[in-house]
């Protein structure tokens, strides 16, 4: 047990380095910090849990200096966005939400309407230009996926955007914390209140 634990220990580690400084999402570094280590098996992967702990501590360590100025950056372009997509009743969602993002974060949002579609035409009449998908919704189905690449003027590099269109009652229940009591997602309102509460400390 206590090998396998190191295994898992070993496996979220490197994968937090990826996360940190290539902008990975869990899933994908776990399985390249996997393959890497020869580890087989679902027994060696550390959970999402463990893996937020090992972000938490790489950037402690290595980017305690740099991480705040930009998250915080990373936050306010998302807030811009929220704001922009007001009527779509925008939450946010990811490492910019949870407060791990580094300037390798790519920026998570659900929306919702009636009509994806409308989420679509709305983009299109504000000139941005967007590439489209598929992926997971917030209960498992599969939902429209609009990703921008914007310029941070703050952090001097593009920056991406993820819209996920969801139907209007998905919106049920998608700020309910989860079982350790985390809220997984903010509206508008919850982030103003991060990023001010960031920029007067």
């Amino acid at each position: 047990m206590a090998a396998m634990d190191s295994e898992k220990a070993e496996v979220a580690a490197l994968a937090a380095r990826w996360v940190v400084e290539e902008g990975l999402d869990f899933g994908a570094a776990k399985r390249r910090a996997l393959k890497q280590i020869g580890a087989q098996g679902r027994q060696a992967m550390p959970d999402n849990e463990a893996m937020e702990r090992a972000v938490e501590e790489y950037i402690a360590v290595f980017c305690a200096d740099t991480q705040p100025a930009e998250l915080r950056a990373l936050r306010t372009l998302a807030l811009i966005w929220m704001d922009r997509l007001a009527e779509f009743g925008p939450l946010i969602g990811g490492a910019v939400w949870r407060g791990t993002a580094t300037r390798h974060s790519d920026i998570y949002l659900q929306l919702f309407c009636e009509d994806p579609k409308v989420a679509e035409i709305r983009l299109i009449d504000q000139g941005v230009r967007f590439s489209p998908s598929q992926v997971t919704g917030l209960h498992g189905e599969r939902v429209d996926a609009l990703s921008v690449h914007l310029w941070s003027e703050e952090l001097q590099e593009h920056i991406g955007l993820h819209l996920l269109v969801n139907d209007r009652d998905a919106i049920r229940g998608a700020l309910q914390p989860d079982g350790a009591g985390r809220r997984l997602r903010g509206d508008r309102q919850s982030l103003r209140a991060l990023v001010h509460n960031s920029t007067h400390e």
